[in-house]
């Protein structure tokens, strides 16, 4: 093991020093498009040593054209499983099988045999898998709404090494923020909420419920950090980043005076 690389630095290295070289080599006139998107702390730049216990590696997402069939998509697994090299500055590029809860982490291989963790499909399968939508679709408002935040996270963060299909950067472009009216409707909705919930604060205190009242302050703590990432036209980060993001934020300074006034 080296000194800890964040999985961002290590991938876009992984990608162009040993996967771009072998798709290049066997697969010339592959169109594809590679990145790291998707789940991960490594994702959002908030990966940390600890992380590299499980789910943390050298591995990519790499998309082909909807028409590749089963058989190139299991051509291209293997030609990486026989040529990737069983190490990657320090790393191990060969994975476990998923345990019970779909997690893989790294471990050693012999060469030619790389478990590796290059998810290779359809840009569409992906977008279906995480989004319900299609790479090119309108979006109504209902469907804005109906996306979580952390799974467009998931796909407007981390970092596209290459776009030889043309369509995923301009799908994470697409999908980086909310239309105007939906973002309008999110903090609306998000001052609704707390005003439905401030007064309970102090009948909680009043009644000699004081945990009562801790666990309202603290959700309505919750609801106004949630409110400094919608001013911000920010996504809403996991909970290991909430924190860190939101200190950089100057929507925290107007959120936390509004506090201080209820």
């Amino acid at each position: 093991m080296t000194n800890f690389t964040s999985g961002l630095e290590l991938n876009r290295a992984f990608y162009r020093e040993a996967v771009a070289p072998i798709l290049a080599a066997h697969f010339p006139h592959l169109r594809y498009s590679a990145g790291l998107i998707g789940y991960g702390s490594d994702v959002l730049g908030y990966d940390s040593e600890r992380s590299t216990d499980h789910a943390w590696g050298p591995r990519l997402q790499m998309f082909v054209e909807e028409s590749a069939d089963r058989d190139l998509l299991q051509k291209l697994s293997d030609v990486l499983t026989s040529h990737l090299p069983t190490e990657f500055r320090g790393y191990s590029t060969s994975f476990s099988k998923p345990d019970s809860n779909s997690v893989r982490s790294m471990e050693e291989a012999a060469p030619g045999q790389v478990r590796h963790n290059i998810r290779i499909q359809a840009l569409r399968s992906f977008t279906n898998m995480l989004l319900g939508i299609e790479p090119r679709q309108h979006l109504s408002a209902i469907v804005w709404l109906l996306m979580p935040q952390q799974k467009l996270l998931e796909v407007t963060s981390g970092e596209v090494f290459h776009d030889g299909l043309g369509e995923l950067g301009p799908l994470r472009e697409h999908l980086n923020w909310y239309p105007h009216d939906v973002w309008l409707m999110m903090m609306a909705a998000g001052w609704m909420r707390i005003a439905q919930d401030e007064h309970f604060v102090s009948r909680c205190g009043e009644e000699g419920d004081d945990l009562g009242s801790q666990l309202g302050a603290a959700r309505i703590v919750r609801d106004l950090m949630r409110l400094c990432f919608l001013i911000e036209r920010a996504t809403r980060r996991m909970r290991n980043g909430l924190a860190p993001r939101l200190a950089g934020s100057s929507a925290r300074v107007s959120c936390c005076r509004f506090s201080k006034r209820r």
